[in-house]
């Protein structure tokens, strides 16, 4: 089985990237199963309805949110839908859910969307712990386990890697919205990358204008971001997942 993974949709335009790619991308490399991080997809911040109605004509199995997930209103209406996912450690009482199990080619696949707490502005539960309690009540019901960990750290996310590693089947993060090279399987067999990157503007700041950006930084001065424009890359990784053990036997990058 392959499972793709899509990084962060950044806009309007990254949301028309992941729509023109996407199909090419399953048909080349033969994906089974899709999870896309919409967190960003509201122009930057959020998630629109019509961003989720767009993203779920295409073949997506899993939406998953983070730190923006409260950006835009619009979430309320469809927070409850069976393929959004908010992060698991946020307080308890928030609408949504922050897991999900999904069947795909026999196979029971549950997703788990975590927040990390190191330089994220959102109060939330120690992720490390809501993912232990996770893992034990869903290993019983499920053949496979993925989490999106959407941090900032890079060693927080190295860290929960290894805290999990032989106990769930892939951890990817994102957040960062670049890239990292150090994708690997892990001693005791779980697939891992600390950050898949974003779909949206190549020529950016994360996404964001260049020019805005730049006047934040050198005059610390609160200028609005906005969505940079102009052409789009795609970033994400496969894991590809043997059907007999239910252990990840390669890990590859997509940047497009």
């Amino acid at each position: 089985m392959k499972i793709l993974a899509i990084g962060d949709l950044v806009g309007n335009s990254g949301v028309r990237k992941l729509k023109q790619e996407l199909n090419k991308i399953i048909e080349k490399e033969k994906i089974n199963f899709v999870i896309v991080n919409a967190e960003n997809a509201g122009e930057g911040m959020g998630i629109t309805q019509k961003n989720f109605e767009d993203i779920l004509e295409e073949k997506v199995d899993v939406i998953t949110m983070g730190n923006h997930t409260w950006g835009k209103k619009d979430i309320f209406k469809f927070v409850n839908h069976p393929k959004l996912l908010r992060p698991a450690n946020y307080c308890e009482g928030v609408p949504g859910k922050g897991y999900g199990i999904y069947e795909n080619l026999g196979k029971k696949i549950a997703v788990i969307n975590l927040i990390g707490r190191v330089d994220v502005n959102v109060l939330s539960e120690n992720p490390f712990l809501i993912a232990k309690n996770l893992i034990e009540e869903l290993k019983y019901k499920t053949d496979i386990i993925i989490i999106d960990f959407h941090a900032e750290a890079t060693a927080e996310k190295i860290a929960l890697g290894y805290y999990l590693d032989g106990k769930v089947t892939a951890i990817f993060g994102t957040h960062t919205h670049v890239q990292t090279a150090d994708e690997k399987i892990l001693e005791k067999g779980t697939g891992y990358i600390t950050d898949i990157g974003m779909t949206g503007p190549k020529n950016s700041v994360i996404g964001m204008d260049i020019k805005a950006s730049l006047k934040r930084f050198e005059t610390t001065l609160p200028e609005r971001y906005k969505i940079a424009e102009g052409e789009c890359i795609l970033n994400g990784v496969i894991f590809n997942v043997d059907n007999s053990t239910n252990k990840v036997k390669e890990v590859k990058r997509i940047n497009m």
